[in-house]
């Protein structure tokens, strides 16, 4: 019986996987729709019905052209951090709280502070391993921006915990079928999706591949299935961060139709922002987390505590 249920949670998994790389796979399908139309073009529409087949082909086309590596390079470790990447984009999405068969997480929200944090080590390896200044640079904004904007994820998230005193990620549904938490923490809601931007390296924060002035940063180097690896990452990540806010702020888990359109909105969200926003400064950028988000949600922090300690 014990190998039945092993087995079953491995295949559960792998579901869950594959659901996932379909799911990165539309999303990069709308996101070049969706820029399109606010480009006033048209996005893809060759391959397949409305080119519905154009994320197939890309990955084919990626994954089978030649696999280049710079000379001077440090060949094991440039080779091996898009991998190590995206296996750990992946594994954060082990969290899903299903109701059967899988895994659940009783310090889910932890365990996902820890594999975002392992995160910026691959960016940062990414950026050294290939041994060219641009991708150097392009590294090291990245990881000074992802862990700046860490710290006050941390904070922000530390406030819906204590509003439920539990790291279960199911215990958001119970305490949220009266109101939403975005309802009465608004403005950590706000700091939130902009923290989700900076954290997921997106527009308007997009500085480890700044083409204006690092020509792409640790980008540069990656061709084929490395930079195929580093995107899938980056957009598994991002329906992952969409996926955590329509969990703590937009009603919690349920497995209905809803929760899905919420979290495909908030998906929606990132490309409407890329569409519209210019490319921040980078020095301002460091204000936003150091100067403004993380008063803000430590005063938050200290509200909520207080409210928590009155009501009890």
């Amino acid at each position: 019986m014990l190998m039945y249920d092993i087995y079953m949670i491995i295949i559960g998994l792998l579901i869950l996987l594959i659901g996932v790389l379909i799911g990165v796979a539309f999303l990069t399908l709308l996101e070049r729709k969706v820029l399109g139309y606010i480009q006033i073009r048209k996005g893809p529409n060759k391959v397949g019905l409305i080119g519905i087949l154009q994320p197939f082909s890309d990955a084919i086309k990626l994954f089978t052209k030649e696999q280049t590596y710079p000379i001077f390079s440090n060949y094991l470790s440039y080779y091996f951090s898009p991998v190590i990447s995206f296996i750990l984009s992946l594994m954060i999405w082990v969290l899903i709280p299903y109701y059967f068969n899988l895994i659940s997480f009783n310090l889910g929200i932890l365990f996902f502070l820890c594999c975002t944090s392992m995160g910026v080590y691959t960016v940062m390896i990414a950026g050294w391993s290939s041994n060219s200044n641009y991708s150097l640079l392009g590294g090291l904004r990245a990881v000074a921006q992802t862990i700046s904007y860490e710290v006050s994820l941390s904070l922000i998230l530390l406030s819906s915990i204590l509003m439920v005193m539990d790291f279960n990620m199911m215990i958001f549904f119970f305490y949220q079928q009266m109101i939403w938490f975005m309802v009465i923490m608004f403005p950590l809601g706000l700091c939130w999706i902009s923290s989700m931007l900076a954290e997921t390296n997106r527009t308007p924060f997009d500085f480890a591949e700044g083409e204006s002035e690092l020509v792409s940063g640790f980008n540069i180097e990656y061709s084929s299935g490395g930079f195929a690896l580093i995107f899938l990452a980056e957009y598994s990540s991002i329906l992952f961060m969409s996926f955590l806010f329509s969990m703590i702020y937009m009603g919690g888990y349920s497995l209905t139709l809803i929760f899905y359109l919420k979290l495909t909105f908030i998906s929606f969200l990132f490309i409407w922002v890329r569409g519209t926003l210019p490319r921040y400064r980078y020095d301002k950028l460091m204000y936003l987390a150091w100067k403004s988000y993380l008063p803000i949600s430590l005063n938050f922090l200290l509200f909520f505590l207080g409210l928590k300690i009155f009501l009890l």
